[in-house]
Formats: structure tokens, C-alpha cells, sequence
């Protein structure tokens, strides 16, 4: 048999369990922790284990350490072995806010690359905002073709996801623990690039951005 004929048919296998296939519709728009899925399915954690075990032999999610709370792991999708499945996320339009700790570089790319990709309406804040957006930030969001030149970071309302947002997503693991998100929230786990602090950082998190953002709001247009 051939090795990708072989690897689609171990692909279908893996998502032939109802409950295998919720969990990766839930993780097409949302990264998640193994108790948020636990909480979301109404799974014990060695049923939840067995499952995830399962989608990561076949390369659908990977399970990563916390950037917050180094105690606490997420789980991702991987996207491309599903190209080839038609496996989509479901739709949801509207304003979108994204939050990270400091509102000076992901949440703020986020924002600008949301309404340049959708035409939708997007804002952003942070949970402990810095006093400027960090210029790495403005220099990758100029190489993009988005202007953060007159962005300036602030604290997240109250009033804001409650009545300002349809969407509501964290983009960094420390405002997501640090919050009490709803579950319709979304939270995409990204590296924080003031960091780092080089240009391919802060590059790297809108590739990962415009990917997200594409697969959730464009891919089935």
C-alpha cells in the first residue's frame, strides 16, 4: 500500500470515533487544554488521554507546555493533514477582540491582520498593557502592509467581550489563564516575540496569525 494512501487511511481511522472528530472540530478554532476538553465533552481524563494519544500518532494535534503557567500544557491542531480531508472550521462572523498580557504586539497584529484578512471589524487590548506597541511589532506589521504606527495599547474592559466583540480571542497563554474566558472564547497559544525580539519572531507570529485567521474565517469562501 502506498506510504499516502496508508497515512490517509490511518487518518480516517483516527477521526471515525464521533468524540475524536469533536475534539479536532473544537481545536480547528481553539487551542485548549487537556481539562478544557475534559470540561467541553464530559470526558474522564484517562478517556480524554486515550483520545488525544490516538490524534497525536496519526500527526493531528502536538501537546506543548504552557508560556503562562509552565505547569499547565495545551493542545494544538495541526492543520495540513487535513487538507486533504476537507475538515473545516466552522464559521462565525462578526467583531473580534484579541487579548494578550502586554497589548503591544501579538494582540495589536492580530487586530490589524484580522480586518485587513475578513473586512470585519477588530480591536484589542491586554490584561497588564505596556506603556507603547513595541516597534518590532509596527516594523513586521509595515513589512505585512498594516499600519500600527498610531496604535497604542490598553487595558481590557469589562464591557468589552460582554458587548463589544462577537469574537473573543486570547493569543497569549498568560492572559487565557489569567482570565475567566467563556466557552464560545477562542484562544490561539503564540509565541510572545518581544522575547526574542528578532524580526523572523515577530514575522513568525503574523504567518501563524494569517493561518488561523484564514482557516476560520476564509478557507471555505
Amino acid at each position: 500500500m502506498p506510504t499516502d494512501l496508508a497515512s490517509r487511511a490511518a487518518l480516517h481511522a483516527a477521526l471515525g470515533e464521533p468524540v475524536r472528530l469533536a475534539i479536532v472540530d473544537d481545536l480547528a478554532v481553539s487551542d485548549r487544554s487537556p481539562k478544557e476538553l475534559v470540561d467541553r465533552f464530559g470526558l474522564p481524563s484517562n478517556l480524554l488521554a486515550h483520545h488525544l494519544d490516538v490524534l497525536e500518532s496519526v500527526g493531528l494535534i502536538e501537546r506543548f507546555v504552557s508560556s503562562g503557567d509552565r505547569r499547565r500544557r495545551y493542545v494544538r491542531l495541526d492543520r495540513e493533514p487535513l487538507a486533504a480531508l476537507g475538515v473545516a472550521a466552522p464559521r462565525r462572523h462578526g467583531r473580534a477582540l484579541f487579548v494578550c498580557s502586554h497589548n503591544s504586539a501579538r494582540s495589536q497584529l492580530a487586530a490589524a491582520l484580522w480586518v485587513s484578512l475578513t473586512g470585519e471589524g477588530a480591536s484589542s487590548a491586554g490584561t497588564h498593557p505596556a506603556d507603547q506597541v513595541h516597534p518590532g511589532a509596527i516594523a513586521a506589521a509595515a513589512r505585512r502592509g498594516l499600519d500600527l504606527s498610531g496604535a497604542t495599547p490598553r487595558l481590557l474592559d469589562g464591557d468589552d467581550a460582554a458587548h463589544r466583540a462577537a469574537i473573543v480571542v486570547t493569543v497569549c497563554d498568560r492572559a487565557h489563564e489569567e482570565l475567566d474566558p467563556g466557552e464560545d472564547w477562542w484562544h490561539w497559544s503564540l509565541p510572545d516575540p518581544v522575547e526574542v525580539g528578532s524580526d523572523d519572531a515577530f514575522d513568525h507570529v503574523i504567518v501563524d496569525l494569517d493561518r488561523r485567521i484564514r482557516s476560520t474565517q476564509l478557507d471555505r469562501q
